[in-house]
């Protein structure tokens, strides 16, 4: 039995000692061999392997995935222009030489992260401060980044680390200078819609004198074509009264004698105290005392008739054509 007992314990004992000298290394790692605090040996394969039993020999493991450095809260810089700036930035790196690393940082990765956040930091002030405000914004951001870049690389690559890129994620004015932006914007929408208003009412005004013009010209020339068809009638109805009063003399006395009478009778109230035989009623005693001379006289009032109502009808396109205009 005291047999069996040393036995297992012995068994015990070895499996023990040698699930100490195995260990896995994983496809996302490396592995640091040390023997007695001196790096021996890097794996960067994975698998199983073999090492001595601590103390004399201990393994440490580091990380070979990209890594993420991204700043909690953004910093402030100052621009070439002195104005203030906050900039937040994250960078993607991975170890590429452990045993550096391990050296340098002894294998503690926050002691890592702080000293890349400085070279960041201090590659961001120096690329900033030799630019404007519109040029790390929008202008050179991309110039920014690759400075960036370029600087952080050569300097991590001291420490067995190598940067996969840099990134700004936020890049703005501080809360004073926003304000202010924001105002000078403002202001500037103002003076931009004021601008246009202008020169819209401009336009409206210019379009409007235009107008105006062009009814001006149009109903000038409408009055001189009225004016000279009311002349042209004007005078085929002289020339009318002419043909008419030169073939019949009594003709031209009884049309006067119509005028008269419808000058002086325009109302019911009218009243004249003449006597009967007057030659004003001449025409109303004797009808036909016009004599020999009634065909001439019947053709010069259908010639009168014509020329009144070539009178009356070039008064009332005139008087259309004003209202249609007016």
């Amino acid at each position: 039995m005291n047999r069996l007992i040393s036995y297992i314990i012995v068994v015990v004992i070895a499996f023990i000692a040698l699930s100490s000298t195995l260990f896995v290394v994983d496809q996302r790692q490396y592995a640091i061999v040390f023997a007695l605090g001196e790096v021996k040996t890097v794996i960067s394969e994975p698998g199983l392997h073999f090492k001595l039993p601590p103390p004399f020999q201990n393994v440490v493991f580091l990380d070979k995935r990209i890594l993420t450095l991204d700043t909690p809260d953004a910093d402030r810089f100052i621009t070439a222009e002195k104005k203030n700036i906050l900039v937040d930035a994250f960078v993607k790196w991975r170890i590429v030489d452990p045993r550096l690393y391990f050296v340098s940082f002894s294998g503690d990765e926050r002691s890592a992260q702080n000293r890349m956040a400085q070279i960041v930091k201090a590659s961001l002030n120096e690329e900033i401060t030799k630019r404007t405000v519109r040029e790390v914004i929008s202008g050179e951001r991309g110039k920014v980044m690759d400075g960036i870049q370029k600087k952080v690389t050569e300097e991590a690559k001291q420490i067995g680390v190598e940067i996969v890129d840099v990134r700004l994620k936020r890049v703005d004015y501080v809360e004073q200078i926003n304000n202010s932006v924001f105002d000078r914007m403002k202001s500037e929408r103002a003076r931009v819609a004021n601008e246009l208003r202008s020169t819209g009412a401009a336009e409206s005004e210019k379009i409007r004198a235009d107008a105006d013009r062009q009814r001006t010209v149009i109903l000038a020339e409408a009055y001189r074509d009225a004016e000279q068809i009311r002349g042209e009638g004007d005078a085929k109805a002289s020339q009318i009264y002419a043909q008419a009063f030169g073939q019949s003399p009594e003709f031209y006395k009884f049309y006067r004698s119509l005028e008269a009478y419808r000058a002086s009778f325009k109302t019911r109230n009218d009243m004249l105290v003449i006597d009967p035989n007057s030659e004003f009623f001449k025409y109303f005693k004797n009808p036909a005392s016009t004599g020999a001379g009634a065909k001439k006289i019947t053709l010069s009032v259908v010639q009168l008739k014509y020329a009144y109502l070539h009178e009356v009808i070039s008064h009332h396109f005139m008087q259309f054509f004003w209202r249609l205009h007016a």
